[in-house]
């Protein structure tokens, strides 16, 4: 891990590249097949998989966040008309990114957002991007998209002062019009390239407009299409529709990792239209309709054969026993001091292990594909985060070249870091593969609860130790299997030893919103308070005295102002608790009140503040959006959300069994958001929901003098009443 101050980290800089599942499928190869399909001759791919990274990146090898295109057309084109296409690598998830992008270009191209049409996530069209995940789109393809846009806008200015022969200088740009302020004369953008690209380079340091000077950006702006959503208009993955389509399903395993010994298909393969399809481990069949193909499915007498495999406890059981290994196989994050030393003078020391389970993204939309082949080239529609990376899977199953392969993300339902992989692109390419037709293929809610990937179930364990007058002077964490990243304290501590443990997975485990820092954050939090209960300090002035951080310090204190911080309860049954931290570069503090009442205890969470600062906001309507989602989503990890599993299977993989936020679950949720203008903006999709977990861990502590360490807080420990039951 980077030993930069956290001030200073780019997002994802403090943890490996986003927890990646493996892909699902290695087809055979047969060579019959692919033959008929991409003709006869010598077929060489390089393993690298670089056969187009050239001409995306303009160098000889894979392009990364920072090999851009450098020339404004690859970005940006202004059509005859005045439509301005913009183009991103990034996908539009519900996050509203792609407001905010627009917002960004008509600042600085001085042209009203209604102006902008932002063209998202299609790899034939937008130039290369890793993936819309980690907070990434603000910080740097907001700010790119500035550039390009600041760029095109000199490059228009420069034009009109050759052509009309005036010096730049008395020239003025706005509502998409040059204008020269002596003479009167004015030309539109359009009608001065006239059809033609812009040809101008985007500068490194590219001149941008100040935030305090902002007009467009800095403002509450509507999402962009967002009528199209409300009356169904909008058409997402699942709805996506081709000439002659057929829809395909998949047989599953019966358990994780099993091998296909048989199948009986006969009962399939009489019913009219079906098509079955058989690859190695894959088994699936195509019909004329979804219900056709479903029948289908349910048709096949399949065998399986697996090897036992473990349960929820076994899993935390085995953690547990690796952490009690002083050896054990570990890569040292981050070390400063000596944290022996300091344990051993330390007027307090403490000693608490903390756990997280596993859970599941439950995105409103399921995996959907639309597969076609048209000759040797294949394209899809689906629903991703990472459209490049689709396709680098595709060519990697179907063993083509890069280039023969475009994947198209129209808006999506919904991800949260569950969709980096193309499960169900892969299955209905291979389907439309064997059909020769188009082939549509939708995940249901049972599938996509058991055969995506989940975020990791982990245990954490800390020791520290503090002087009597509070000051922190001994921390060691050490992480198991969750990850690594948030693992670093942001707090001013002088001996540390941060270390992540990797572990090996019952469960397929990859991205969730804010990977490992919800896990880290949530132990080191409830620790925090376990520490300032033990020196007898209160929890916001023992985090104040070991902060340094002055933007970790203004949202504390900002969010404590709010929440009205050390007032008396109401009656022994309340509690207040708070958590908070820095992650992607964002700030938060969340403060919450609970009420626990009863025996068996009942759980009710009154009232949810938090505070939060990430730079220049760029949206306000927006970011109090990504605020409040947050919290209502950390909810469910917080208080019921968990993976239950048994011997290969998930047992509880609906939502009749899988509990996620309910209406009635949330409480009144109030931001506080400090507007940075001297500060670049930044993302928040993922920090805000950091705080939460610990905050009402903490709360239920200081309510009923009952101290949980385990995520989620209430099963079979208390009961939840639902917050608006008042």
């Amino acid at each position: 891990m980077s030993s930069k101050s956290p001030d200073t980290m780019l997002p994802n800089e403090a943890e490996r590249y986003e927890l990646q599942a493996p892909p699902s499928y290695h087809f055979e190869a047969n060579r019959r097949e692919f033959f008929k399909l991409l003709g006869s001759g010598l077929l060489i791919i390089s393993a690298s998989h670089n056969t187009n990274a050239a001409q995306e990146s303009g160098t000889s090898k894979r392009p990364n966040a920072h090999d851009l295109p450098v020339d404004v057309s690859s970005w940006l084109h202004i059509g005859e008309k005045g439509k301005i296409s913009v183009f991103t690598g990034k996908a539009e998830m519900g996050q509203n990114i792609r407001t905010s992008l627009s917002q960004a270009v008509a600042e600085e191209l001085c042209v009203p957002i209604e102006a902008i049409e932002v063209v998202m996530g299609d790899t034939q069209l937008t130039p290369f991007d890793m993936g819309t995940f980690g907070s990434r789109t603000t910080p740097i393809m907001n700010l790119q998209l500035r550039k390009v846009a600041a760029a095109a806008l000199s490059a228009l200015l420069e034009m009109t002062a050759a052509q009309w022969h005036v010096s730049r200088d008395g020239l003025v740009a706005q509502d998409g019009k040059i204008s020269h302020q002596i003479s009167g004369r004015s030309i539109a953008y359009a009608a001065l390239l006239k059809g033609q690209q812009l040809t101008q380079t985007v500068a490194a340091e590219e001149p941008l407009r100040a935030p305090a000077s902002w007009k467009v950006a800095g403002q509450s702006v509507g999402k962009i299409n967002g009528r199209d959503f409300v009356t169904g208009k909008h058409r997402y993955p699942s709805d996506q529709k081709l000439p002659g389509m057929l829809h395909g399903k998949i047989v599953r395993q019966d358990s994780f990792n099993a091998t296909l010994v048989s199948a009986d298909t006969r009962e399939a393969e009489k019913i009219l239209g079906v098509t079955v399809i058989r690859d190695g481990n894959f088994l699936g069949v195509t019909a004329g309709d979804a219900a056709a193909a479903s029948r289908a499915v349910k048709s096949i007498k399949a065998e399986w054969k697996s090897q036992p495999q473990s349960a929820n406890a076994q899993f935390f059981d085995s953690l547990k026993n690796a952490a009690t290994k002083k050896n054990a196989d570990a890569e040292t994050s981050y070390e400063v001091g000596s944290v022996a030393k300091a344990l051993e003078t330390a007027d307090h020391r403490l000693q608490q292990t903390y756990t997280v389970a596993y859970i599941a993204h439950a995105p409103l939309e399921p995996r959907a594909a639309v597969a076609q082949w048209s000759g040797d080239k294949l394209t899809v529609w689906t629903g991703s985060q990472r459209p490049f990376g689709v396709r680098t899977e595709l060519a990697d199953a179907f063993r083509i070249p890069e280039s023969r392969v475009r994947v198209i993300l129209p808006d999506t339902g919904s991800g949260y870091g569950g969709k980096h992989t193309g499960e169900a692109a892969i299955e209905a390419a291979r389907l439309a593969l064997a059909t020769k037709r188009p082939v549509k293929l939708v995940w249901t809610r049972e599938e996509e609860f058991s055969w995506a990937y989940f975020r990791p179930g982990g245990l954490i364990k800390i020791t520290s130790g503090a002087s009597k007058t509070g000051k922190i002077t001994a921390w060691e964490f050490h992480n198991y299997n969750s990850g690594e990243a948030g693992i670093r304290s942001y707090y001013n501590i002088p001996n540390q030893r941060c270390v992540f443990h990797e572990a090996e997975s019952p469960l397929r485990q990859g991205s969730y919103r804010g990977l490992a820092a919800t896990a880290n954050h949530f132990a080191r939090e409830v620790h925090m308070d376990e520490l300032a209960q033990s020196v007898g300090m209160d929890a916001l002035e023992f985090r104040l005295k070991n902060l340094d951080n002055d933007r970790l310090r203004g949202v504390f204190a900002a969010g404590a102002e709010k929440f009205d911080w050390g007032k008396a309860k109401a009656d022994g049954s309340r509690g207040f608790g708070m958590g908070g931290g820095y992650e992607k570069l964002g700030n938060v503090a969340t403060f919450v009140e609970v009420a626990v009442d009863g025996d068996p205890k009942t759980v009710k969470i009154i009232r949810v503040v938090t505070a939060f600062e990430c730079g220049a906001i760029v949206n306000p309507d927006g970011l109090r959006n990504q605020i409040e989602g947050a919290n209502i989503m950390g909810l469910g990890g917080a208080l019921f959300e968990a993976v239950q599993f048994e011997n290969g299977r998930i047992v509880n993989g609906r939502f009749s069994k899988y509990r996620v936020p309910r209406f009635s679950d949330v409480p009144p949720i109030e931001t506080v958001m400090l507007d940075r203008k001297d500060l670049p903006p930044v993302g928040a999709g993922e920090a805000p929901i950091v705080g939460i977990a610990p905050a009402i861990s903490n709360a239920i502590f200081d309510a009923a003098r009952v101290r949980l360490r385990a995520l989620p807080l209430v099963p079979d420990k208390m009961q939840l009443s639902s917050a608006s039951s008042t």
